[in-house]
């Protein structure tokens, strides 16, 4: 178990924001997440700030905007980290390595991104910045050209999944019914999901709108102590295990088909936690698409190679399903703000644990599994937690 725990958070709700930029969205959630910690600003030893920017916002050095919500923090010390869709992720173990090192006490993790404001075109240029542009920037439909070939490839291997795939998509947007935060809240039922129309186009290759997350904007936050303050606080998540795994940034390099560097964190992060897969609760997952979601079930150990269709055909993570996935609603319903999104997902989780997912709940939530995931599972971040208070 890690000494660094999770102590309160805050979580602004996705979607198009009428904030202006990521100044404004931060300062949307630092009170509250202070607040729910019991801690006051000044207690903060440390602020870590995911944001992935690389053209959203004119206004970089964002760790410095953070102070500017709560002039007592004018002297904390504050960084930035990017690290393409697990930018979120990456800061909060930066600030759990400065806590475990015993540089401080408590630390403030925050993710934000205002994608809204950037036209549509531009937004694809810009998260193409996090393949390897080199060889993929000219990819048709950006990101989703990429996993649209990852899609078109399994399919041709593996046999055509375009209802698995609706299927996922179905389940995320029911189970973001129940998520205040989430952009998208609105169930389509599997049978829109499933049929492309004028409302749901293919976009790349045999992804439908349905298959694509959303671009949204929004901030997250966490508050993390040490074990000894965490003890005297209100709540404590621990993490039981968390695991980094990277991959080659090239497609060409790899098996586009086997999320290797998935595979290695989740077996890495399940062997230090000393669980297997079916010990846990739930799983936040990296669904940006639909079909990364049903590979990450293979990396995760649901399913052998070419069969991760197989897990939501039988129900298996659905919301009352062996192993619920997303029951936040995932990237897919409740939108994915590029910085936000790892912090969001640890959240969700810790909201579960916790007891505190309101109409999300997960009855009875004793583990629960987190997987963020930077460009095409390149870089990738593992979790376990379990609430210890």
């Amino acid at each position: 178990m890690t000494n660094a725990q999770i102590v309160g958070w805050s979580h602004s709700k996705f979607g198009k924001s009428d904030q202006p930029d990521t100044e404004h969205l931060i300062a949307e959630v630092l009170a509250p997440a202070l607040e729910h910690a019991g801690i006051g600003a000044e207690d903060v030893d440390g602020i870590f700030v995911g944001v992935f920017n690389n053209g959203f916002s004119r206004q970089d050095f964002q760790a410095a905007l953070v102070a500017l919500a709560d002039e007592r923090l004018r002297h904390t010390p504050a960084i930035r980290y990017e690290n393409a869709c697990a930018t979120g992720s990456a800061a909060l173990y930066g600030a759990m390595d400065f806590i475990e090192s015993g540089r401080g006490r408590i630390a403030l993790v925050v993710g934000a991104e205002k994608m809204s404001a950037t036209p549509t075109a531009e937004v694809g240029d810009i998260l193409l910045g996090a393949s390897y542009v080199a060889e993929e920037a000219d990819v048709p439909a950006g990101f989703a050209g990429l996993f649209g070939k990852i899609a078109g490839s399994y399919f041709q291997k593996y046999g055509d999944q375009s209802d698995a795939l609706a299927m996922i998509a179905a389940k995320n947007h029911a189970n973001g019914m129940a998520n205040p935060y989430a952009h998208m809240r609105k169930d389509f039922g599997f049978e829109f999901c499933n049929t492309p129309s004028d409302k749901n186009p293919h976009v790349a290759g045999p992804l439908r709108r349905t298959d694509c997350s959303l671009v949204s904007d929004g901030a997250a936050i966490l508050v993390l102590a040490d074990a000894e303050t965490a003890a005297t606080l209100n709540r404590a998540i621990a993490f039981r295990a968390r695991v980094q795994a990277n991959d080659f940034l090239p497609l060409s390099r790899r098996d586009i088909l086997d999320f290797t560097g998935a595979r290695k964190a989740w077996a890495g992060a399940l062997d230090g936690a000393g669980l297997a897969i079916d010990d846990l609760s739930f799983v936040e997952t990296h669904d940006c698409f639909t079909v990364a979601e049903m590979i990450e079930y293979e990396a995760m150990g649901l399913a052998e190679r070419g069969q991760g269709h197989r897990v939501i055909r039988d129900g298996v993570t659905t919301k009352d399903g062996r192993l619920p996935v997303n029951p936040s609603g995932g990237l897919k319903s409740k939108g994915h703000p590029i910085g936000a999104t790892g912090v969001s997902q640890h959240v969700m989780a810790a909201m579960q644990l916790a007891g505190e997912a309101g109409d999300m709940q997960i009855s009875g939530a004793r583990l629960g599994g987190v997987f963020n995931m930077g460009g095409a599972a390149v870089a990738n971040y593992c979790s376990i937690l379990e609430r210890v208070k």
